[in-house]
């Protein structure tokens, strides 16, 4: 069984190595410590299951497991139930059969071949690739080498909202009549994510139609005769960073070479950004004010090759506009490559993609990677100190450590959200697990609703979802608009958050005591798609359960009674 002796003894050093002690991570396991020893003393098997749980509460791929030129791929499984603790151990519910048979695919592999390369017959592989068999630890890795894939291509959290993105599309009322439940939504996009992703494009794109209709025949008729949610290019700039982790390597690379130019001090300077512009590109800035009722943030003139900088810009906007130049000027032929591999639908929601990647390369020349996630880890991400240190803004940062996805030197895998005061979701992401809706607004007992409550001050708070996961969650507003006396500025709320299990390496959770349930804040994604039925806060029945109105009987919401 070397095998089990090797991946054994790699899963003991990286347990070490992230400081978890072997009773904190069986309980993390739900296995028992004596069996977690046991395996790492490559006295048992594992199957795949709890291999899977192992690289994710470790935060390591399969391939940091492996070691070709020793592994024994021929020993099977050994069956661990009379191990583990009774009624808590739970399979994780991957449903990587699909994956596997979506990736075997791709490859161009016949299924009669595959199943000859991994050594099991083609009719095991068919019921492994439906969803009807588990798998086993040794095959999980075998399988994983002829296929080129990883733990996080199975386990991939690209689709952490299509779930929640299908619930709301078939919130229309367009539907109402087929009755469609969560757990019908549920199946559609765990075996069908391809399908799912083209309905929500379909239901983009008939939601923008009708907008654009209804917007002409109000213009016309001077009366508002709808006010139905409408989907927006920024959606699409959402799902082009979901599906690439929020992360680009080869635009990493190039503000690296930039940063190694302009950098002072370790640190990037407007003036600097100023001369690199004017001695490589022969492009001046100019900081003005802005003529009275003609505002603007920035104009590039292209025929004499000035960027005019409004100077009612904080000194932090202006940096990032000079180093967004500078990737306008010599990165744009790789962003455009970038925005190749993806299929917008239409130039506009392309070309506003094409500003976040100026703005994303931009981020990257103020806050090189490797010196910012070195940052990141010593301070703890402790966002005001990250602010002062590289003089960014409290926004940029927070955009800015949800790109730290370099598989070699990854940081915490962040959900990040921008909301106004009315409950509008301008920017979303999320790689932490966490929901966040597509076409309305959250669930207003997220912590950044009521960071509007306390301007400026970040709120910390420990959330738990409906399904038991829990999240650390910091909010806090923003002001956005021209620095002038007597001009109004909107407020906006940052959300940034994480897994609780990393919550030793989040400085806001120092004063949480993340294991105390009465501390802990029951949210949903939104009332549509949450089940809790214990909420005063409802504001609508939900979609997946029978409402029917009781005039004699109300909970703490008209939406719940005895009947629901």
């Amino acid at each position: 069984m070397q095998i089990n002796k090797q991946i054994g003894e790699k899963i003991k050093i990286f347990r070490k190595e992230l400081g978890l002690r072997a009773n904190k991570l069986s309980e993390l396991l739900s296995i028992s410590p004596s069996y977690l020893n046991l395996i790492e003393n490559g006295k048992r098997n594992i199957d795949a299951d709890l291999l899977l749980k192992i690289c994710q509460e470790l935060r390591i791929e399969l391939s940091d497991l492996k070691n070709d030129s020793n592994v024994n791929l021929e020993n099977s499984k050994i069956a661990i139930s009379k191990f583990v603790k009774d009624n808590k151990f739970k399979k994780l519910d991957l449903k990587i059969g699909p994956k596997i048979k979506a990736f075997r695919r791709q490859l161009g592999i016949q299924a009669n071949k595959f199943s000859e390369q991994v050594g099991i017959s083609p009719t095991y592989l068919n019921l492994i690739e439906g969803g009807k068999r588990k798998i086993d630890g040794d095959l999980l890795i075998k399988i994983s080498k002829e296929l080129r894939v990883e733990l996080s291509d199975l386990t991939s959290k690209s689709d952490i909202n299509l779930e929640n993105d299908i619930s709301e599309l078939l919130d229309d009322q367009l539907f109402e009549d087929l009755d469609i439940l969560g757990p019908e939504v549920k199946d559609l996009v765990s075996t069908n994510p391809k399908i799912a992703r083209a309905l929500i494009k379909l239901g983009d794109n008939f939601k923008q139609k009708d907008h654009e209709i209804v917007n002409k025949v109000e213009n016309i008729s001077s009366k508002i005769i709808d006010s139905r949610k409408t989907s927006f290019p920024g959606e699409v700039i959402s799902d082009f960073l979901q599906e690439n982790k929020n992360y680009f390597p080869k635009l990493e690379k190039f503000a690296n070479d930039i940063f190694d130019k302009v950098q002072k001090n370790k640190r990037t300077r407007y003036i600097a950004l100023c001369d690199y512009l004017k001695k490589k590109y022969s492009i001046t800035v100019k900081d003005i004010i802005p003529e009275e009722g003609k505002p603007f943030s920035k104009i590039y003139n292209k025929s004499t090759k000035e960027l005019l900088l409004s100077d009612y810009n904080s000194l932090e906007t202006k940096k990032l506009h000079a180093a967004a130049q500078i990737a306008q000027e010599g990165a744009i032929d790789i962003i455009s490559e970038y925005l190749s591999k993806f299929n917008f639908p239409s130039n506009e929601s392309k070309r506003l993609t094409q500003v976040a990647l100026l703005n994303y390369c931009g981020a990257a020349i103020l806050m090189p990677y490797k010196l910012f996630h070195t940052e990141c880890k010593k301070l703890k991400y402790d966002l005001e100190l990250l602010q002062n240190t590289f003089a960014t803004s409290f926004e940029q940062v927070a955009h800015r450590v949800t790109c730290l996805q370099d598989p070699e030197l990854p940081g915490i895998p962040f959900h990040m959200l921008r909301t106004d005061i009315a409950g509008n979701i301008s920017k979303r992401f999320s790689l932490s697990g966490i929901e966040i809706p597509r076409y309305g607004g959250a669930c207003p007992r997220w912590n950044v609703y009521s960071a509007f409550t306390r301007p400026g001050v970040i709120q910390a708070a420990v959330s738990r979802m409906t399904n038991g996961e829990k999240y650390v969650c910091i909010a806090r507003t923003v002001e956005k608009g021209v620095g002038r006396f007597g001009q109004s500025k909107s407020i906006l709320s940052i959300g940034l958050g994480c897994e609780a299990k990393y919550a030793k390496e989040f400085v806001y959770t120092e004063n949480l005591d993340i294991s105390d349930k009465k501390t802990e804040i029951p949210i949903g994604v939104s009332c549509r798609t949450c089940d809790r039925l214990d909420c005063s806060q409802r504001a609508f029945p939900p979609l997946h359960k029978k409402f029917d109105v009781d005039i004699n009987t109300r909970g703490v919401s008209v939406y719940v009674n005895d009947n629901n």
